[in-house]
């Protein structure tokens, strides 16, 4: 069987050594000049057919001998056509280690998360358990729920993250509502921390989905109050230009390093202030940037330390955040 498929593929070179040998016979048989010899022609077609059964065996071997080592480097192909799918076989190899590499680095990324998470949670259950052996405040209870519920919350869009394109829904959503129902959320800990608030809004509708909008602004405005001291400010405000719109979150806590401020967004990133003021998983700022760019949103932050933070949503007119779900045409 592996015979007849070697001499299929091999047909072009039978038939061009007949093609030759009947030229050759047809050139001596027409030239008036040479007299036929029936036993002339049956001996150099004897000599034909053992130069070609000797070349059909050589080219079965060395196709058996490039088979057995078509997985080595150095490995010689038999065709132009050989050379090219060898190529593309090994560009294929090189992307799925480079696939496979992908998948083992986001394992490692969510169990380093879960493992954090895990610690995170630990700190709020804790306290509620040391609550119940003594005097309960309604307060404290009520801050270390809010807790449980942010860090449960967070684990729940993080898991959600790779399946985002199946949960969500483009519609207008207007920002001074939205913020007014988180400040709202959040005024429990502006009154017990005497933080001031300041708001500049107006109705600005912008194109995006609101729940996952809603988990981006409270995000910001958590770490807003997480690095803001007793008796601090921050400040809300929408922007609207010929460009884009924007939502501008702004406090005079802290600061944030200038050395940390590029990395601030990237995945897992606590910097300074996290491993200093307060623990974090640093997930939070990366969420809200990977939801934001799949909304058609980005975030930009600026800061000095110890005199503000200011974060902007930015929601530009000009982009369309459904061209990211449709897959570019290519042509063949």
């Amino acid at each position: 069987m592996r015979w007849w498929r070697f001499l299929k593929y091999e047909k072009p070179y039978l038939l061009l050594f007949l093609a030759g040998f009947l030229i050759v016979m047809a050139t001596f048989y027409t030239d008036p000049a040479i007299a036929w010899q029936w036993e002339t022609f049956f001996y150099a077609l004897v000599l034909v057919l053992i130069l070609l059964a000797g070349f059909v065996i050589l080219r079965y071997w060395r196709n058996l001998q490039a088979i057995r080592h078509m997985h080595r480097e150095d490995a010689e192909n038999l065709s132009l056509e050989a050379h090219h799918y060898h190529r593309i076989l090994e560009e294929m190899r090189q992307e799925h280690i480079r696939a496979l590499n992908e998948v083992q680095a986001k394992q490692n990324e969510y169990y380093n998360f879960i493992v954090t998470w895990f610690h995170e949670i630990k700190t709020p259950i804790a306290v509620l358990r040391l609550m119940q052996q003594t005097e309960m405040d309604r307060k404290s209870l009520d801050e270390e729920v809010s807790r449980i519920e942010h860090y449960v919350d967070q684990a729940l869009y993080y898991a959600k993250l790779d399946s985002f394109n199946q949960d969500y829904e483009i519609r207008n959503c207007d920002l001074e509502p939205l913020v007014k129902n988180l400040v709202k959320s959040h005024s429990k800990t502006f009154i017990s921390r005497k933080i001031r608030i300041q708001l500049d809004l107006k109705s600005t509708i912008v194109q995006s989905d609101s729940k996952w909008l809603n988990y981006i602004v409270n995000q910001i405005l958590t770490n807003s109050l997480k690095y803001t001291g007793d008796d601090g400010e921050v400040s809300i405000a929408t922007r609207v230009t010929p460009q884009e719109k924007s939502l501008v979150i702004r406090d005079n806590g802290i600061g944030i390093d200038p050395k940390d401020l590029p990395r601030i967004f990237n995945r897992g990133f606590t910097g300074t202030n996290g491993r200093s003021h307060t623990k974090s998983t640093g997930m939070g700022l990366y969420l809200a940037q990977e939801l934001s760019n799949k909304l058609g949103h980005y975030i930009t932050c600026e800061s000095e330390v110890g005199q503000y933070t200011e974060m902007t949503v930015h929601f530009p007119k000009n982009h369309d955040p459904y061209m990211s779900t449709v897959k570019p045409f290519k042509e063949l």
